[in-house]
């Protein structure tokens, strides 16, 4: 960590007050709930093309492949949560503790964890560091759960992995009630992987809530809290604050919690939790923050506020006001993973930060994949992430006319996601995925009548149909007219919207 610091002093204070003027949501009696919390507040080579992995060409890898992801298919689905670690434990134990062989940052959240999780990881490997990267859902490959150094491990490897551990996934199976799941199947993948590269620091994201999820069996000196909204509500509850109180168990003792802006609820629950794992918490809009953010060609240029001071002329390649706030909670994590605020008051090697955040790139978050018209593709699967969305589009982008291609699963707020982007959808041709959780597309289009009305509204059962037909409709405002797509609504959806437009 040579080039770690660049300054051995702290700076002259700067004027913060933009940042705190921002946090609208935030309630002033929280410093209450924060008696006793310690907070941050100091004055004072990247990875390479990470893209989405295609089907292996060699047709026995692929079999082999397929034959992998067949009997990882079979187990309970990651959607099926049983409020328990024993079975992963159990696991990690008979594994021989693989995640206990490297630090971790562990992230959770509702929405941007994974753009925030590969974020950090491109952070951490401009300072030379080795790192692996554990996310979900995955865009088009399974493969792309597990990273190391920047890139997707190759299916070779993944079969590897599955392999090695499978005698030990049988007898843990044997022993415990009901057989480990898919997703504590590919957490072990995980860990082990990152034990065996080895790695120098494990960048892992939650697959839902935090007390209970498979990968809570890390003990990270760095929690990071994304932004908190309404989502999976029948399993993690029905206010921000009732979810807070779940994703708040990723929350160690002793360890740093960065802290994304929170609606009040959520923000309690979570400093509530810091105060008593005597946690140091550094809170977006007080110890951190966006400072300034202009709109620049293919993403935006940013003056980020991190722990130890100033970082100007950040260019990061991507849209929108939500991924600039992403970058600033990754950068504090990486920051207080280096003790900078603690332990250091100075900031990172700005020009390191600089080409980390230039590297890095997130599938299916705002991104283009076609040109005449203009095609985007975006995750976002419930109305928080539906707004954010909808803003950056309308900032980033200025379509003439924009159709929506949206394909949701079931049990979401779907009236709510499709509000968010009513403003900005000229019309919308709904659908669905080849998931068994896809929502029936004439239910999506009875709700999308209610929000559009019928004039403004088309069903395509068919994914491959409705991107054609939206980009027909897009066509008929003529070649330079600055008509587009988005397609939204699911990973899954768009997932196989980026196979079939060619994007392997």
């Amino acid at each position: 960590m040579s080039d770690l610091p660049q300054n051995d002093g702290p700076e002259t204070p700067d004027p913060f007050d933009e940042i705190v003027e921002a946090e609208t949501d935030r309630d002033p009696d929280l410093a209450v709930i924060e008696a006793g919390s310690r907070t941050l507040r100091t004055q004072a080579g990247p990875p390479q093309g990470d893209a989405v992995p295609a089907r292996p060409q060699d047709p026995e890898l692929d079999r082999t492949l397929r034959a992998v992801e067949a009997e990882l298919a079979d187990r309970w689905p990651e959607t099926k949560l049983d409020p328990s670690l024993a079975r992963v434990e159990a696991l990690m134990d008979v594994l021989g503790e693989p995640q206990r062989a490297y630090p971790s940052i562990h992230i959770t959240g509702t929405n941007g964890k994974t753009s925030t999780a590969r974020m950090i990881e491109a952070l951490l490997t401009a300072f030379e560091l080795r790192t692996g990267r554990y996310t979900s859902p995955h865009v088009q490959s399974v493969t792309e759960r597990i990273s190391l150094d920047g890139a997707p491990i190759s299916a070779e490897r993944f079969i590897e992995t599955y392999e090695d551990i499978k005698p030990y996934v049988g007898m843990v199976d044997a022993a415990q009630e009901h057989r480990l799941s898919f997703f504590e199947v590919l957490t072990g993948m995980a860990y082990a992987a990152f034990a065996d590269a080895p790695v120098d620091v494990a960048v892992v994201e939650v697959g839902m809530g935090g007390s209970w999820d498979a990968t809570n069996v890390i003990d990270a000196q760095v929690a990071v809290v994304t932004p908190i909204a309404l989502d999976h509500t029948d399993r993690l509850g029905e206010t921000p604050g009732q979810i807070a109180g779940e994703k708040a168990g990723i929350v160690k003792q002793g360890a740093t919690v960065v802290l994304a802006q929170q609606p009040v609820d959520a923000a309690q629950v979570m400093l509530k939790r810091s105060v008593e794992a005597d946690a140091t918490v550094a809170r977006e809009g007080m110890e951190f923050g966006v400072t300034s953010r202009e709109v620049a060609v293919g993403g935006q240029l940013l003056t980020l506020r991190g722990l130890g001071g100033e970082y100007p002329e950040v260019f990061l390649p991507l849209h929108g006001a939500h991924m600039a706030h992403n970058a600033a909670v990754a950068l504090a994590a990486v920051e207080a993973f280096f003790g900078i605020g603690s332990q250091h008051a100075r900031t990172l090697d700005v020009d390191t930060v600089r080409t980390a955040f230039a590297s890095v790139a997130s599938p299916g978050r705002l991104e283009v994949v076609r040109q005449s018209p203009t095609v985007i593709l975006d995750a976002a699967h419930n109305p928080a992430g539906a707004v954010a969305a909808a803003e950056a589009v309308g900032e980033a982008f200025g379509f003439s006319r924009l159709v929506g291609v949206v394909g949701t699963s079931d049990g979401k707020d779907v009236k709510g996601f499709l509000e968010a982007f009513e403003p900005i959808f000229a019309e919308v041709v709904v659908t669905r995925n080849s998931s068994h959780r896809a929502m029936d597309a004439d239910e999506l289009a009875a709700v999308a009548v209610e929000v559009f009305g019928q004039e403004r509204v088309q069903v395509e059962p068919r994914l491959d149909d409705a991107l054609e037909a939206a980009i027909t409709l897009a066509e008929e405002e003529g070649e330079y007219a600055g008509a587009g797509v988005l397609v939204t609504g699911s990973v899954i959806t768009v997932g196989e919207a980026r196979l079939l437009l060619g994007r392997a």
